[in-house]
């Protein structure tokens, strides 16, 4: 228990119950021996000459009250080079254990660096930053585990706790624990621009890694005024950082906090949770300027029971990532919605994503399920229960893009669907044909490639609005075989073609054309549903009831075919105000709607460009004129006109794009057009035009953009290029697999090999199969069978055949006479005894031929006919211990890293 500190000036106060702490190294400050006795907190305020403190065990320390925690830096701005420091403050090594209240508290506090320190089995967000404010500190190399609910924020507690803690709560407001609590975290990150980098959080009730965005500075920052801008400013480092074992995500990137006290407009208590906070980050925290894409390089998530990881905003790019074991992998979600959002995109690439892996867990802790799944069929943890609905990557509105990526082991059970692509389920809001997927690849054990869900369990009856648009693009037939197609829910007809190709385990449509979206937007009319109707396809309406009946507007939002004709009605009064958005129309797109009204209607419908960010409208409006026919509105599809057919009341005018859109942005470049129509309509009366309109304008279904032909050559570039992720990127490994097979598990159809990084070599013949690979450098130097009579000289082969610094592999097929001096062979390359090796069986080794036993070497054994014999591992490349020469050193990214994010600012 050691303690090292600069000098003890007025500033740092340290407080600890019990506990010594014993000088590390020499300082000015004190004798080489000297001990300081401290209470139950150690507080550092503002103003110290420096402080360092590293190798310090802190145990049963802090209180759940306000500022009382192990380790608390408390309003002391900036402590780095910007604050005049020229030795950066420091904590390394920490030891904070079985601790009452939280772990590291930066608090007003900025350029601080937490190095090596290890927080478990604590109360309350662990590594924490308090008010929103705290910038530059960088967590290097920390671990977090165990992270339990406490009573602070409401963000601290568990669901019981968020009900009966209710003194700060305005009169007899009852929190909602989803929406106003549980959110205890690993590393609470309030403020974008710090800088995580090779950390680890496992076991947190709620979250691995919280990023949060406060609009104004809390708490005690609040009196500073300091407009934070946090859902504006890019985001700092994030490297090679890992999450598992947490119950609703590893990584979490989304909401705020309340910033308001309780009172009777809001009742919910101060700092509780808050939806309305939105990451969008801008190059110097200026939505004027260019955005500036988050990077999330390296994630490792795995055995998190609800997400990986849940991303909202835009833009945010997460590259180079493993996801296996989840709930759901990756869930990407827009950082608004339409018209707020300018239409952000999100993309995912070189990363790997595995339902189910080899890691089966054991029940206990946060496991709270288990039941049997994988491609073995074995006992395993689960998430949320045996019949949830497992994915590897899902798609929430967006536009998102999931390039180059790997999927792996998504094997439905009779219990539960499991699919490598899926959608947020009971999803009520938009869905974009923007979403797009490409250079991906499936592994074998892959049985849904993509679902998009059927009524049951979990699903519901999957009619929300936002569920029947489901769709996204295959850009280059990865995912269909079909390029340059479009794959939506096999009930949407408003997407659909004669030549569209149903896959029915998919409850999909596979289908070419160009896509849009109209955004309808009612007033006076908020409780309404919306049928609309593609008049090639009448019989198959679709009916939208909106994204939330108690708005003061109501808003629907469907996925169209371009170049088509449509309908819309309404289950009451249509109503007096409507607005028609064209979102994602590119210049001179268009559709035809026909909106139905009550006969002898009066229409001003006029074409204005509405300004998201500063809500205004340009100062042209332009008027349509009414025309006399269907053909003389044909005839002018890009003027302003509209056509009124009383016999059926139905309004006709075309949605046609005027202006350029840039990027993914979801209006034109002069901004959102839209149509205004409003009617002083006053009868009453069901606004459902449909037997009326039909067959008066039904159109036989036409084909636009024909569907490709099926590409059946398979794809060379596709799939992540890394297939190993682990926590120490520096270094390289080596994935092998060995299978040996007996004449019974051959008949069966279990095939015997080895493979080396997915190269495979085969057996001809029953044998004996050896393959060496260069330690050093991982490549084949030799592989070689023994068969018949040639099994005698296996050994011989295997004492002076390989050379040194060999990963050895062995594998038998068939019915295979092992030869007696076989044993004291494998010795030489590392059992620890000589084996016992039963004649006519299977054996499958893995050895290394050196003057260095790495604790890697497996040897596995079994009777004839008594299974499949299997080894897998990944090897690491290139050690010393090897007898490998480090004439190139690995670079090592993470210390650049740290580097550039501790420099001079």
């Amino acid at each position: 228990m050691m303690l090292v500190v600069g000098s003890l000036e007025t500033g740092l106060w340290l407080q600890a119950q019990t506990i010594q702490c014993i000088k590390r190294r020499n300082s000015p400050s004190f004798p080489a021996q000297s001990v300081l006795s401290i209470r139950s907190k150690s507080k550092i305020l503002k103003n110290f000459t420096s402080v360092h403190l590293s190798y310090l065990e802190l145990k049963q320390m802090g209180q759940q009250q306000i500022g009382s925690y192990p380790v608390h830096f408390h309003l002391c701005g900036d402590v780095d080079e910007k604050g005049g420091y020229s030795f950066k403050t420091y904590l390394e090594g920490l030891s904070i254990h079985h601790c009452f209240s939280r772990c590291v508290t930066v608090h007003g506090t900025n350029g601080l660096l937490i190095k090596d320190t290890i927080g478990y089995d604590t109360l309350g967000h662990c590594f924490f930053t308090e008010d929103g404010i705290e910038q530059r500190n960088t967590f290097f190399h920390n671990l977090g585990l165990l992270t339990k609910p406490g009573t602070l924020l409401p963000t601290d507690r568990n669901s019981s706790m968020c009900i009966s803690i209710r003194g700060k709560v305005y009169g007899n407001y009852v929190p909602v624990p989803a929406t106003d609590c549980m959110a205890v975290s690993t590393f609470w990150i309030s403020h974008p621009n710090n800088h995580l980098i090779n950390n680890a959080a496992g076991g947190s009730q709620d979250a691995g890694i919280w990023y949060l965005f406060h609009r104004v500075a809390t708490g005690d920052s609040h009196s500073f005024a300091i407009e934070t801008k946090s859902e504006l400013t890019p985001l700092g480092i994030f490297y090679n950082n890992r999450v598992h074992s947490n119950f609703k995500a590893g990584l979490f990137i989304d909401k705020g906090v309340k910033t308001t006290n309780a009172s009777v407009d809001d009742p919910r208590e101060y700092l509780c949770l808050d939806n309305n906070a939105r990451f969008r980050p801008h190059q110097d925290a200026d939505p004027e300027k260019p955005r500036v894409a988050a990077l999330i390089d390296r994630l490792i998530s795995f055995k998190n029971n609800d997400h990986g990881a849940w991303v909202r905003g835009g833009d945010i790019l997460v590259q180079n990532s493993g996801f296996a074991d989840n709930g759901i992998g990756l869930t990407f979600a827009s950082d608004g919605s339409f018209p707020n959002d300018e239409g952000a995109s999100q993309e995912v690439s070189e990363s790997l994503f595995i339902g189910e892996s080899k890691n089966y867990g054991f029940p206990g802790g946060q496991n709270k399920y288990a039941g049997t799944g994988g491609i073995d069929n074995k006992a395993r943890t689960l998430p949320r229960n045996r019949t949830f609905p497992i994915r590897g990557f899902q798609i929430y509105d967006g536009p998102i893009h999931l390039t180059k990526c790997t999927f792996k082991n998504f094997v439905p059970t009779p219990d539960r669907f499991t699919s490598a692509v899926g959608f947020l389920m009971k999803n009520p809001w938009q869905m974009t044909p923007k979403n797009n997927i490409s250079l991906v690849k499936f592994g074998p054990n892959v049985s849904l490639k993509v679902f998009f869900g059927k009524p049951g369990p979990w699903f519901e009856e999957g009619d929300l609005d936002g569920d029947k648009n489901s769709i996204f693009h295959d850009l280059d037939g990865s995912v269909t075989d079909y390029k340059d197609t479009y794959v939506g829910r096999m009930d949407n007809y408003l997407i659909q073609h004669p030549k569209c190709i149903n896959v029915s385990e998919w409850s999909g449509v596979v289908c070419s054309g160009t896509y849009a979206q109209v955004y309808v937007q009612t007033w006076n009319g908020q409780n309404l549903s919306m049928t609309i109707v593609r008049d090639e396809y009448p019989a198959n309406p679709m009916v939208l009831r909106g994204i939330n009946q108690r708005a003061v507007f109501q808003q629907y939002q469907p996925v169209v075919m371009l170049q088509k004709s449509y309908t819309i009605h309404w289950n009451g009064k249509a109503p007096n105000v409507t607005y028609l958005y064209l979102i994602n129309f590119n210049k001179n797109d268009w559709i035809r709607v026909g909106l139905c009204y009550q006969p002898n209607a009066d229409f001003v419908i006029v074409l204005e460009t509405f300004q998201r960010r500063s809500s205004a409208l340009s100062s042209k409006v332009e008027r349509y004129m009414p025309v006399s026919s269907m053909m003389e509105l044909e005839n002018n599809r890009s003027e302003k006109k509209f056509y009124f057919d009383n016999s059926t009341g139905l309004l006709f005018l075309f949605l046609q794009a005027k202006y350029d859109r840039d990027g993914h942005s979801y209006c034109s470049s002069q901004g959102c057009e839209r149509i205004k129509i409003v009617t002083k309509d006053t009868a009453k009366g069901i606004s459902n035009c449909m037997a009326k309109a039909y067959p008066k304008y039904y159109r036989g279904p036409t084909v636009i953009k024909q569907m490709p032909v099926k590409t059946i050559v398979p794809c060379t570039n596709c799939g992540t290029t890394q297939m190993v992720f682990t926590s120490d990127p520096h270094k390289n490994y080596l994935l092998v697999q060995i299978n040996s097979s007996g004449k019974k598990e051959l008949s069966r159809g279990q095939q015997a090999f080895i493979s080396v990084n997915d190269t495979k070599f085969s057996f001809k013949d029953d044998g004996i199969l050896i393959v060496a690979v260069d330690a050093c450098i991982g490549t084949v130097s030799g592989n070689k069978l023994f068969s018949g009579l040639d099994i005698k000289n296996v050994d011989g082969y295997l004492k002076s055949g390989i050379p040194q610094r060999s990963i050895v592999l062995l594998s038998t097929r068939g019915v295979v006479a092992i030869p007696n001096n076989l044993s004291e062979a494998l010795m030489s390359l590392g059992t620890a005894k000589p084996p016992y090796l039963q004649s006519n069986g299977s054996l499958a080794f893995l050895g290394f031929r050196g003057d260095f036993k790495p604790s890697w070497i497996k040897l596995f054994t079994g009777p004839a006919g008594h299974g499949l014999v299997q080894i897998e591992k990944y090897i690491p490349l290139q050690l010393e211990e090897y007898g490998c020469a480090r004439a190139i050193k690995s670079r090592r990214k993470d210390l650049e890293l740290l580097k550039k994010a501790t420099r001079s600012h």
